[in-house]
C-alpha cells in the first residue's frame, strides 16, 4: 500500500507540474511563408555612391550632424549610406528572381542595409539566388546569417495594471524603491541640483517594450518615438518582451516615494532589434542597424543589456579569443560609437555561472562603458560576466546594483529583477545627467571621467573592473577643471 501511495503521489506532481509547464508556456505555431534564409553581403566599396560627405543633411538629422560638430568629429567615409549602385543592381537580381516563383512563394527582397559595415541583407526562400549574389563582383563576403524556425510561439497579450499596490509605497523616500541603486552611484546630489537628463537623448536597443504605451507610470516619460529594427516587423510592437520595459523604467520612471528612476527627465527612442523567436547572427545586423538610426537622429547614448556568445544550430561560431571589440559584426559596430560623438552603456552579459564565464559580445568593444552587476553589500553577482578582453583591456569597466534592482514590469508593477540588464541602464541614466551637467566634454571625455571616479581606478581586475562609480565626483573634478 505504502509503495502504492507513493507511486500515485509520484504521477500527481508529474501531471501537476506538466500542466503547469502547459498553462504558463506559450502555444506554439508554424513559422508563416515557411522555409527561408536571410543572408549578409560584405560589399567591396562604396563607388556609384549618390550621397557625398559635404551634404550629410541628406541622411543625417541636424542634431546628429550638430553633436558632431560639438566633439570636433568629422564624418569619414563608414558614415556613407552604401552604394544606390550596388544596391540597385542587388535588387534588380532579387526582382528577376521573383518574377519565377508562384504567388504562393516567399519573395526575395532587401530587408536592411548597414552603412557602417557596408553591408546588406537579403531574405528569400531561393538558395541559388542567394549563393549568386555572393559571386557578384561588387560583394566581398557573403554568409547566411538566419534560417526561418519550424515554429514559433504564439502572442498572448498582457494587460497592464492601471494604479500600484499599496504595498509599493515607500513612505518619506523620494526614490522609492530606487533609493539603493541611484544611491550607490552618489546620483541623487546631481539630481538636487537640477541634473536630471533634461535635453540628453537616450535610446534603448532591446527585444521588446510591453505596455509602454498603456502604463500609467509611463505616461509622462518623454518617449520620442520607436522603431522596429527585426524582419517581419512586430505587428504587435507594445505586446513583446517586456525586457525593454524594465530597462526603460529604471532611467524614466518619476513616481515619488514609488519608483524614481536615474534620468527622469531625458528623452527615450525605444528600439527593437532583438529576435525572441530565434538567436541567430542577424540580430547583431539588426542591432547595428538600430544604432545607426540612433546615430542618424542625434542621440547622445545608447544603452543595450543585449549580448551574444552562441546561436542556434551554431555550435562554434564565436569563441573566448574573438573577444578583441572587432572581430564580431556588433563589437566591431559599437566600437565606432564614441568616435561618432555617442556613448554606448552595454551589459556585461550574464555568463558567470556558465561554461563561458566571460562578458558576451558587444561588451569587449572599444570605448564604451560596459556593467557588470553587484548586490547591496557591493559583492560582485556570480551571474555577472567578467574580463578580460583577448587583447588584455580591463572588462567590465564599472559596477552597478543589479542582483536585485528594482523597476517595473510590463503589467506596470515594482518588481525586483537580477541581471547585468539592469545595472546597464542605472548607469545609463546617471551617465545622461552627468553629460547634462558637462554638456562641453566629448563621448570619450565623459567616458574616462566615469572610469577615474570610479572605487577601482588605481587597482582595476576583470572581476570588478574600475569599480563602482561615483557620479558625483565625477562631476565635480569634471566641473572645476574647466574653470
Amino acid at each position: 500500500m505504502r509503495k502504492a501511495l507513493l507511486l500515485f503521489w509520484l504521477i500527481t506532481v508529474a501531471l501537476t507540474y506538466c500542466l503547469s509547464l502547459s498553462a504558463t508556456t506559450p502555444p506554439k505555431k508554424k513559422y508563416p511563408g515557411g522555409k527561408c534564409f536571410i543572408w549578409r553581403y560584405t560589399l567591396v566599396d562604396k563607388r556609384e555612391s549618390s550621397y557625398t560627405l559635404d551634404r550629410p543633411q541628406r541622411w543625417l538629422s541636424n542634431k546628429s550632424i550638430e553633436r558632431r560638430r560639438k566633439q570636433g568629429l568629422a564624418l569619414d567615409s563608414t558614415d556613407l549610406p552604401i552604394s544606390s549602385g550596388y544596391l540597385k543592381a542587388i535588387e534588380h537580381l532579387t526582382n528577376e528572381a521573383n518574377r519565377n516563383i508562384k504567388r504562393s512563394g516567399v519573395p526575395s527582397l532587401v530587408i536592411g542595409t548597414s552603412r557602417w559595415n557596408n553591408t546588406v541583407l537579403v531574405r528569400s526562400a531561393d538558395t541559388t539566388l542567394l549563393k549568386k549574389l555572393g559571386e557578384q563582383a561588387y560583394v566581398k563576403h557573403c554568409e547566411q546569417v538566419w534560417e526561418a524556425p519550424d515554429s514559433i510561439e504564439r502572442q498572448i497579450k498582457t494587460k497592464p495594471n492601471f494604479e500600484f499596490n499599496p504595498w509599493d509605497s515607500v513612505k518619506g523616500t523620494f526614490y522609492g524603491h530606487g533609493r539603493d541603486q541611484i544611491e550607490m552611484l552618489n546620483g541623487q546630489r546631481l539630481h538636487n541640483i537640477g541634473f536630471r537628463g533634461k535635453g540628453i537623448t537616450i535610446a534603448i536597443l532591446d527585444g521588446g517594450f510591453m505596455n509602454c504605451d498603456q502604463i500609467p507610470a509611463f505616461q509622462h516619460i518623454l518617449i520620442a518615438g520607436a522603431k522596429d529594427f527585426v524582419y517581419p516587423q512586430s505587428p504587435h510592437f507594445y505586446q513583446e518582451t517586456d525586457h525593454g520595459t524594465k530597462v526603460l523604467s529604471t532611467m524614466a520612471t518619476n513616481e515619488p516615494e514609488v519608483l524614481v528612476g536615474t534620468a527622469p527627465e531625458a528623452r527615450y527612442w525605444l528600439l527593437r532589434c532583438e529576435d525572441q523567436q530565434t538567436e541567430q547572427p542577424v540580430e547583431e545586423d539588426y542591432w547595428a542597424m538600430a544604432a545607426e538610426f540612433a546615430d542618424s537622429l542625434g542621440a547622445d547614448i545608447i544603452t543595450s543589456s543585449l549580448g551574444y556568445t552562441e546561436y542556434d544550430n551554431r555550435p562554434g561560431y564565436y569563441h573566448q579569443h574573438d573577444l578583441d571589440g572587432h572581430t564580431a559584426l556588433i563589437s566591431r559596430t559599437a566600437s565606432m560609437l564614441a568616435h561618432k560623438g555617442i556613448i554606448l552603456v552595454n551589459s556585461a552579459g550574464n555568463s558567470g555561472m556558465g561554461p563561458w564565464k566571460k562578458i558576451t559580445f558587444p561588451a569587449d568593444a572599444n570605448d564604451i562603458l560596459t556593467v557588470g552587476a553587484l548586490n547591496v553589500e557591493r559583492t560582485n553577482a556570480p551571474f555577472s560576466g567578467v574580463g578580460p578582453t583577448q587583447d588584455m583591456r580591463v572588462k567590465p569597466d564599472i559596477m552597478a546594483l543589479g542582483s536585485p534592482a528594482h523597476l517595473l514590469s510590463g503589467r506596470g508593477s515594482v518588481i525586483r529583477d537580477m541581471g547585468t540588464s539592469f545595472s546597464t541602464p542605472i548607469v545609463a541614466g546617471l551617465v545622461a545627467c552627468l553629460w547634462q551637467a558637462l554638456p562641453e566634454k566629448s563621448a570619450l571625455d565623459i567616458i574616462d571621467l566615469v572610469r577615474q571616479h570610479s572605487s577601482n581606478y588605481q587597482k582595476p581586475d576583470n572581476i570588478y573592473g574600475y569599480g563602482v562609480p561615483n557620479f558625483w565626483r565625477a562631476y565635480m573634478i569634471g566641473h572645476y577643471a574647466n574653470e
